[in-house]
């Protein structure tokens, strides 16, 4: 007799048990780890406030792997700096003017794309590729009155990028701009904005 009495309250206890594991999952863990609260119990405890949503995890963009850029690679070698370098500014600059240049590269190959300015004439300028980084060279060439077959050029910028703005003032007189050149296994085309004291090659 007294053991059925213990099965008894053996599943008595089992019973009690499950409705109350049952009762807090609806009113607390499910509010509180999940966000569902469908009796609202949950909310009025404030056991919804427990929740936090998921983060969600921006795709991973493979960044493309470049060579390191050395001061070596800045500007002409052994070629001396011309006497014109070191000319007056004009009294006056080229007038004001806006352009936008779009260019093609094709696939593994290089272009360049120059102003002309004179010397302390200022720019702004962005320009864009369509298709990931470029290789790049911000540069300027002298102009000289007699200029011999490999020319002296100054280096402003050497880096990789698909996108770049800022403002320039020219150190001297002649032609500045960019070299890029296209790494890439198809074509690129480049936007270019300018605005300052420029004209066109």
């Amino acid at each position: 007799m007294a053991e059925n009495l213990d099965k008894k309250q053996i599943i008595k206890l089992f019973g009690l048990s499950f409705i109350i594991a049952t009762f807090l999952l609806v009113i607390a863990v499910m509010p509180a780890e999940y966000g569902q609260d469908p009796t609202g119990v949950g909310e009025a405890l404030g056991f919804t406030k427990l929740y936090l949503e998921e983060e969600k995890v921006a795709p991973v963009v493979e960044v493309p792997k470049h060579r390191t850029i050395k001061l070596d690679e800045l500007g002409s070698k052994n070629i001396a700096t011309p006497k014109e370098y070191d000319n007056p500014a004009p009294k006056e600059q080229l007038p004001f003017k806006r352009d936008e240049i779009t260019v093609k590269i094709p696939a593994g190959k290089g272009i360049e794309v120059k102003v002309n300015m004179l010397k302390y004439g200022k720019l702004k300028y962005d320009w864009t590729s369509d298709k990931g980084d470029l290789f790049l060279d911000f540069h300027g060439e002298v102009k000289e009155n007699n200029p011999p077959k490999e020319v002296f050029y100054e280096s402003y910028t050497i880096a990789f990028s698909n996108n770049m703005a800022g403002t320039f003032t020219a150190p001297f007189e002649g032609k500045h701009g960019w070299y890029f050149k296209n790494n890439h296994k198809e074509e690129v085309t480049v936007k270019i904005h300018l605005e300052g004291e420029f004209e066109r090659l």
